[in-house]
């Protein structure tokens, strides 16, 4: 009795070879769907983002629109706002209208063309991401200040400590 399998009907180096190649089409297949499937969530969030953030620059223009208004009529802080305004607005409109793909190849090119706009702007970008962050933590510990109801945390926030009215001092010899 010998071991001999290519002599055994029942296996076929074809058939092993047809059945593997099936495998691999399914697995090929299931990956590409699984892919497709990733793509389209990640461009349903890029967009839901993207209309998330054209709603806050055209909330921003309203708002600046609405300061304008209020100003002086034919001031040059009325025109200026407006025209602040207007561009916001107008930006937004056009985030709305874009696909994620137009806008980045919109950025890659500026940044081709015009390498120190883009660094001012992302550096100009950068500087009011971080304004903003330091003020949301300013905000964040006068509430969490009031909230306590004026009560001492023990945290100091004040700029000025010792110092009751606020007013500059002058620095004392010793």
């Amino acid at each position: 009795m010998t071991n001999d399998h290519t002599k055994d009907p029942s296996f076929d180096k074809e058939d092993v070879k047809a059945a593997a190649g099936s495998v691999a089409a399914d697995i090929k297949n299931a990956a590409l769907n699984k892919y497709e499937e990733a793509v389209t969530e990640v461009r349903a969030s890029a967009d839901d983002a993207k209309a998330g953030v054209a709603d806050e620059v055209k909330d921003v223009a309203a708002a600046l629109r609405r300061a304008s208004e209020e100003m002086r009529g034919g001031s040059p802080q009325e025109r200026t706002l407006g025209q602040i305004s207007s561009s916001l607005a107008d930006a937004a409109d056009k985030l709305h209208d874009k696909d994620l793909g137009e806008m980045v190849e919109m950025a890659s090119k500026v940044a081709r063309n015009n390498p120190m706009l883009f660094l001012g702007g992302a550096a100009l970008l950068g500087f009011a991401a971080s304004r903003f962050a330091k003020a949301s933590r300013d905000h964040n510990d006068q509430s969490a200040d009031k909230s306590y109801g004026g009560q001492q945390t023990g945290l100091n926030t004040s700029r000025n400590e010792g110092n009751p009215t606020g007013q500059p001092t002058a620095a004392v010899p010793s």
